[in-house]
């Protein structure tokens, strides 16, 4: 079901803000969950057969393409998340949301697109969690899309996650507003998760990208440290609970052969967190599944956060790749 939203013009025309709200719908996990809502945008129009649509799973457009960009399932953006009211209890869900995983938020986009009228997909693109849910989406509904642009990502979890969960919970365990994640009427942890900010924006290669704008140290931490707490005021640390907890046993690899999609898969030369010695395992894996697949490697010095800022680095690169799945002009 559609809910309201609000529209917003633009230079890519009028873009809505909407909600999308599904009903009973079941995990992997065989859990319920009574209700789930998707915040949404779109930009363009859907054409006829369906057929016209692009999915960005990331937090372009021409007159031909109808683009979605959803924010996740488990998410801060309008998407129902830990502090959304449970319907069984009345209140917020907390440390108690579900156990979703990456097919859980792949399968919930689905829903979306399918209560749309989208019946095909010319292409994914995400960067990142949205280059984990773009692969997922090739594996899962491989029968729906043509192509993935999946960028400064991976096509299976990183390193031990379990680990780095239990981690991430004793450090929030460290703000005194945290409360075991019922903190909704204690402030949100915003200490904490301004610091951990910090340290992301840190790996993701914030320094670099603020070094011409900041020459000094001192102001380039005051600029970082801003940054990390406006977006402390707006995000819900249990997102990342529930995010990370989401890629537990997260691994496409091993289903590859589902794959009928193009794959442009794109890494950052000073990527830390997905490095490029990690794209010929990645390639091979493709290739020996018989997937279409091409690499390309962005020469910046912004590491994780390169695709967006430098994206005329890699451009031509994506529409060159995208250019035989455009519909063709109405």
């Amino acid at each position: 079901m559609v809910a309201g939203g609000t529209a917003r013009g633009g230079d890519l025309g009028t873009v809505e803000d909407r909600f999308f709200e599904i009903r009973d719908f079941r995990l992997q996990n065989g859990m319920v969950m009574p209700r789930v809502t998707l915040a949404y945008e779109t930009c363009g129009e859907l054409a006829a057969d369906g057929r016209n649509a692009v999915l960005m799973t990331h937090g372009y457009n021409t007159g031909r393409l109808y683009v979605v960009s959803s924010n996740m399932l488990g998410s801060s953006s309008g998407s129902t998340n830990g502090a959304s009211i449970d319907p069984d209890t009345g209140r917020p869900y907390g440390p108690d949301f579900p156990a979703i995983a990456v097919r859980d938020i792949v399968a919930a986009q689905k829903a979306l697109l399918d209560g749309l009228g989208v019946t095909h997909l010319a292409a994914i693109a995400g960067p990142s969690f949205g280059g984990y849910q773009a692969f997922q989406w090739a594996v899962s509904y491989p029968d729906f899309i043509d192509a993935i642009v999946a960028a400064v990502t991976a096509p299976m979890a990183r390193g031990n996650v379990e680990e780095s969960l239990a981690e991430l919970k004793d450090r929030l365990a460290t703000d005194p507003e945290w409360n075991g994640g019922r903190y909704y009427d204690r402030g949100g942890a915003k200490t904490v998760l301004t610091e951990l900010r910090i340290e992301t924006l840190k790996r993701y290669g914030i320094e670099a990208a603020l070094a011409d704008r900041y020459p000094g140290r001192e102001a380039r931490e005051a600029a970082i440290r801003e940054l990390a707490a406006d977006w402390a005021r707006r995000f819900d640390a249990n997102s990342l609970v529930i995010l990370r907890c989401a890629t537990i046993g997260y691994d496409t690899v091993k289903e590859f052969r589902k794959i009928k999609a193009k794959v442009l898969y794109v890494l950052c030369r000073t990527d830390r967190l997905f490095p490029p010695a990690i794209a010929p395992g990645v390639m091979n894996a493709l290739a020996a599944a018989g997937v279409d697949a091409r690499y390309f490697e962005i020469d910046s010095e912004l590491g994780h956060s390169a695709s967006g800022p430098e994206h005329a680095k890699w451009s031509p690169v994506l529409r060159e790749f995208l250019a035989p799945l455009m519909p063709a002009p109405g």
